[in-house]
């Protein structure tokens, strides 16, 4: 733990020579219990920065090619990173998710699956949707802006610019283990997670 509070420190000392970092809605973080945080995703800066303002411990999915690199991979477990296949189904980050959960542990997933192409709100991914509806934990909504801007998919370095994280009130799914009862509501689910991310981001939705 000592190695993830020191990373968090570094980038909070440091980050300032990027730009300013405007953080709104600290106050809508659980102090304890279990929780997802559910944001969306521009660049590779939003779960840096996500976990350097949290003061809990986040948990978070990271794509699983990037722990087959031994140096990296190992450092993203310090980190408290767990690996997820993308554009599949992964039962073994489903069941990683839950146990951090039963644990009380908050944990941090982008539900539109891969960082923006253009800086636009992607869709989600069906099966964040599922885990939301499964877990039946609170989900806190956060909307990140600027990440695009100063470190875009596109781009191998780092641009000065603002970054703003906006963390949203908690919103309550059902707990439904019924698959077909899952589905039934993932449309309602969809629309009020995605809303409330839009509103938090001021990200324009490609699926409307």
């Amino acid at each position: 733990m000592t190695f993830y509070w020191v990373a968090q420190r570094l980038v909070r000392v440091l980050w300032p020579m990027i730009g300013p970092l405007d953080v709104q809605g600290m106050a809508h973080i659980p102090d304890q219990g279990p929780f997802l945080l559910v944001a969306n995703h521009q660049s590779y800066l939003d779960p840096i920065l996500i976990q350097a303002v949290v003061d809990r411990p986040m948990y978070t999915m990271a794509k699983s090619t990037e722990f087959s690199n031994p140096v990296l991979g190992a450092l993203l477990k310090r980190l408290k990173s767990f690996p997820v296949r993308r554009f599949e189904i992964d039962p073994q980050a489903v069941r990683t998710v839950l146990r951090h959960l039963d644990a009380g542990r908050g944990v941090g997933i982008y539900v539109e699956g891969e960082r923006s192409w253009d800086g636009r709100l992607q869709s989600p991914r069906r099966g964040t949707l599922r885990l939301i509806l499964k877990a039946g934990v609170p989900v806190v909504p956060c909307g990140i802006a600027g990440a695009y801007d100063v470190w875009p998919r596109w781009h191998r370095r780092i641009r000065r610019g603002t970054v703003r994280i906006r963390f949203g009130a908690p919103l309550r799914f059902p707990q439904l283990d019924d698959r077909r009862a899952r589905d039934a509501a993932l449309p309602e689910a969809e629309d009020r997670l995605m809303t409330a991310i839009a509103s938090l981001s001021g990200a324009e939705r490609t699926d409307r």
